[in-house]
């Protein structure tokens, strides 16, 4: 079987970019010929692209989580490699997979050394990659904020994909979840069986063909999670015109997503929660304004927020409650732009859910006009007291932070590595998986975003180092009790061999996105991190030198975050006649 390589994996295997790679095929007339792809994305021997790199002397490294994802590559062709991919997933959670015994051998030996769940985690990472353009994966930080907004005992997802909304939610006492591509619903069953959620994914149009009937014992849900495919023609209007489901009205042809909105209120418990992604047009569509104003009515529908603005269209949240048989509508629904500050969201939300008072909160009966609107753009305060107080506080906000660089000298020099690997088994780390968290106080409780944001428990004496391998983050907590979330990874460190600064700064550089974070592409592939070999009293002047980069980082996220928000203060304050400059 001829195992083959793109350009994108020649470049991480050589631990260049993909310029680098182009680059290599004009320059060098020796350099591996295509054996298949397209002409946009060739192929490659990875026999021939592993002795190239050997004869020109360019350093590489061919980890064997790479080694099993090229060989299920080859083993299937782009045809065939969800099904490839999910049996894996299959054959790693304990079941029958029916795959060939050299790849069984890899996985066994792969999963042997790094967790069958890490493992899954990074071959189902490559898979995303690899169809980015097919799969709309939700990014983990808004995954995280939804299973937040609308948490429950049991949670469901209609449109789940690979699992993410659901992985999520891990914390849930049971998960159920749809997805129309039977491969994709294997892969996402076999991430939650992994990561020990207790799971039921059917494959299925959940539009039309209804895996978890409502009127069925057990598929009612205490919430729902659901980002379902947008702009969707062909969702089944002419065949559903009388469904049970559209209690709020039958949907146009041309509204899908509200088609899928009460498809998830229809599931979710009298006085359940719903958090379902829209498209940002969604909430203005003339078409749709009958079924918005009876969701209004009808105290159905509780916040609209906007996550992102972009020109091709922007992305909204929006959040339901299922009313409560003799409740009471809420007087007013919660709408607000949190497009430069996502971290507002939650306390808006709790607050509002609390009956206390929150900025942002509309008047229902201003609403039910003749167009409906729900957008934030429409409804974002613009009195002249309020936008001018909160320009003067973002300006405060930037005017106090200080960017302090390191003094690091350009002196490049030679030094031995190790892996992580081998540290683990000479005892100089302790490598501990998040788990989903048992039914506790959630306090002390370590999250993805709380890495993100800095937002640690209470701190003690112990440092340890926590990464996110799907965010591209390491960081340094001190904490007692910790309980760590899903998705997350513990280093324990012998402080007298290893500093825990020096090794969350050498797992950052690992990720191959240094400080940056992104979607896919700068997982921590903690395995593959090499970490030079140091005397422990140099590692801790890295150490501090890494401690300065992150606290540089720190504040320049608070320099953009409130030079965003004084940007679009100003220029509507200026515009709008609530603002002036001096003279």
């Amino acid at each position: 079987m001829r195992v083959t390589v793109n350009a994108g994996d020649i470049a991480r295997l050589a631990d260049v970019g993909r310029a680098a790679v182009s680059n290599w095929r004009r320059r060098y007339e020796d350099f591996p010929r295509p054996v298949g792809g397209t002409a946009s994305s060739p192929l490659f021997s990875l026999t021939e692209v592993e002795d190239w790199l050997r004869r020109n002397g360019k350093a590489y490294t061919l980890s064997l989580g790479d080694r099993v994802w090229q060989r299920l590559r080859a083993a299937g062709g782009d045809l065939r490699l969800g099904d490839l991919v999910a049996a894996a997933g299959e054959h790693l959670a304990g079941r029958t997979s029916g795959l060939d015994a050299e790849l069984v051998r890899l996985l066994d030996q792969y999963a042997a050394a790094d967790g069958a769940r890490a493992a899954y985690e990074f071959l189902c990472e490559r898979y995303a990659e690899a169809h980015s353009r097919r799969l709309d994966i939700t990014p983990p930080e808004i995954a995280a904020l939804m299973a937040r907004l609308a948490p429950g005992r049991t949670v469901l997802d209609p449109a789940c994909g690979v699992g993410t909304l659901l992985l999520a939610a891990a914390d849930a006492g049971a998960t159920l979840g749809q997805e129309l591509d039977a491969a994709t619903a294997r892969i996402a069953a076999a991430r939650l069986t992994l990561s020990g959620v207790d799971t039921r994914v059917k494959p299925g149009n959940s539009l039309r063909a209804d895996a978890f009937p409502a009127a069925l014992p057990g598929n009612s849900a205490d919430a729902v999670l659901c980002h379902p495919p947008f702009n969707e023609r062909a969702w089944g209007h002419e065949e559903l015109t009388g469904d049970a489901r559209w209690a709020y009205g039958v949907p146009p042809r041309g509204e899908p997503e509200l088609a899928w909105v009460q498809h998830c209120l229809a599931h979710v418990r009298p006085g359940g929660l719903v958090a379902i992604l829209m498209p940002s047009a969604a909430a203005g569509r003339r078409a749709g304004r009958r079924i918005r104003g009876n969701l209004l009515r009808a105290g159905a529908l509780r916040a609209v927020i906007t996550l992102s603005t972009v020109p091709a269209g922007g992305l909204d949240l929006w959040l339901l409650r299922g009313p409560e048989r003799g409740e009471r509508p809420p007087a007013g629904v919660l709408i607000m732009d949190a497009s430069g500050d996502l971290a507002a969201i939650e306390p808006a939300w709790r607050g509002y859910l609390a009956g206390a008072p929150v900025p942002g909160v509309v008047p229902v009966v201003g609403l039910l006009d003749d167009e409906v609107d729900i957008g934030p753009a429409r409804h974002r305060p613009s009195g002249e007291a309020d936008l001018g107080l909160a320009f003067a506080a973002a300006a405060a906000r930037l005017n106090t932070v200080s960017f302090d660089v390191p003094d690091l000298s350009a002196e490049p020099f030679e030094v031995e590595t190790t892996t992580l690997a081998e540290l683990a088994r000479t005892g100089a780390v302790e490598v501990i998986y998040g788990r989903p968290r048992p039914e506790t106080d959630d306090s002390a409780t370590l999250t993805a975003e709380d890495l993100l944001n800095g937002g640690y428990p209470e701190p003690v004496k112990e440092a340890v180092v926590v990464a996110s391998p799907v965010l591209g983050i390491a960081r340094v907590v001190e904490a007692a009790g910790l309980i760590l979330g899903p998705q997350l990874t513990l280093f324990r460190v012998d402080p007298d061999r290893l500093d825990p600064y020096f090794l969350a700064g050498c797992l950052r550089a690992g990720s191959g996105r240094g400080g940056r974070v992104s979607q896919v592409s700068s997982r921590i592939d903690a395995r593959r991190t090499r970490i030079p070999r140091l005397p422990v009293e140099t590692q801790r002047a890295y150490g501090v030198a890494f401690q300065q980069l992150a606290s540089l980082e720190d504040a320049l996220r608070t320099a953009a975050d409130a030079g965003e928000e004084i940007i679009r203060l100003g220029v509507e304050g200026l515009a709008g006649g609530h603002l002036r400059p001096p003279g």
